[in-house]
Formats: C-alpha cells, sequence, structure tokens
C-alpha cells in the first residue's frame, strides 16, 4: 500500500483519538469496528490500577479516558476509537467497585455501586452479581456488570458490608438488588 503509512499505537495516540470525538457520556465503542492495530503495553490489575508500560497511570483522568473506550471481545480486551483498535491485558476485571450504597430492605432493596473510575450501576437483572469461588481455598471473588460484557471486582470492604445485607433464600445466603436475589454460597455450606 504505497502511500500509507502505518502508526504504530500508542497511549498518547488513542487518547488524542478518544479526544477528538466529542461525546456526551460514554463514547459508543459498541458502533466502532476499526481494523485491529496490534497489542499496547497497557494492563489492569486486579487492584484496578492501570499500567502503561510497566509504570502505573498517575492520571486519574487519563485512566477514566482509556476506561471509557475499552471493550470486551471474544473473551480479550481492547482499547477502541473509531479509527484504532488495540489490545490490552486485564488481570482479572476491568475495574473494581470500590463502594456501595443500598437503599430499600430485603427483596425491595437496590444496591447501587461505584467503580474506581467513577462508573454508577444498580444491580439489577441487567447488571448482575456474580460469586466465583476459588476451587482450592474457597475465597470469593465478586463481581458486578458494569456495562457490555464488562465487570467489577468488588472490593472486600464493600463484600464484607454486602455480607452484612445478607439473607436466606431458597437455601441460599445472598443479597437482593432490584428484584433479583443474587447467590453468595449455599446456605448448607456456613458455619
Amino acid at each position: 500500500m504505497s502511500g500509507q503509512k502505518t502508526v504504530t499505537p500508542s497511549a498518547e495516540s488513542l487518547a488524542a483519538s478518544v479526544t477528538a470525538v466529542k461525546t456526551r457520556g460514554l463514547p459508543p465503542v459498541h458502533l466502532w469496528n476499526p481494523p485491529f492495530c496490534g497489542d499496547l503495553d497497557m494492563r489492569i490489575a486486579r487492584d484496578g490500577t492501570w499500567f502503561y508500560q510497566g509504570t502505573p497511570i498517575g492520571r486519574p483522568g487519563l485512566v477514566k479516558l482509556f476506561s471509557s473506550i475499552l471493550k470486551k471481545e471474544d473473551g480479550k480486551y481492547f482499547l477502541v476509537t473509531p479509527v484504532e483498535k488495540v489490545g490490552i491485558t486485564v488481570d482479572d476485571a476491568p475495574f473494581l467497585a470500590v463502594d456501595f450504597e443500598g437503599t430499600g430492605i430485603e427483596n425491595a432493596q437496590v444496591l447501587r455501586f461505584e467503580t474506581q473510575v467513577g462508573d454508577k450501576v444498580s444491580a439489577g437483572p441487567q447488571n448482575p452479581i456474580r460469586v466465583v469461588r476459588d476451587p482450592e481455598t474457597g475465597e470469593p471473588s465478586p463481581y458486578v456488570l458494569v456495562r457490555a460484557e464488562l465487570e467489577a471486582l468488588i472490593d472486600r470492604k464493600s463484600f464484607y458490608r454486602l455480607v452484612d445485607l445478607g439473607v436466606h433464600h431458597d437455601d441460599w445466603f445472598g443479597v437482593w438488588s432490584g428484584g433479583v436475589f443474587f447467590r453468595i454460597i449455599p446456605s448448607a455450606e456456613l458455619p
């Protein structure tokens, strides 16, 4: 292809591309399908820290910008703009739910989570909570769906608070939110 210059993707080029697209709210990444440009040395650690070339990204605004163009396809994570699509590494979940507030009681309760980048989501039919237990240790890893296949790991302090709100229902211990009962552990396994 003569005349076309191949550009190596970088954090800077991604930020510039998405900043050029003025949108209110989240960019429409589900509508963007640019060609794959390769992998970027960017990683999201289990604790929600974003790294670029091995160094934590210290600018919260930049992390929030990147999180707004995150997309998951076929189990892989990408940052997508109208003109670039680059692969990144995610250690566990791309978001970390760092807090929540609950309103109502039991089956009329709504749990609203907030992520480390400021996303807010109410758990319910569209945004379920799931708990995965480590097969060796039995340690739970709780998640809430934030958007389009992108989950947040619920941090430990928030999970302990969830457990405090838990009730028994149909032989399970769990929590209600948005009219849905989310299972945490079988009641029979509790001490």
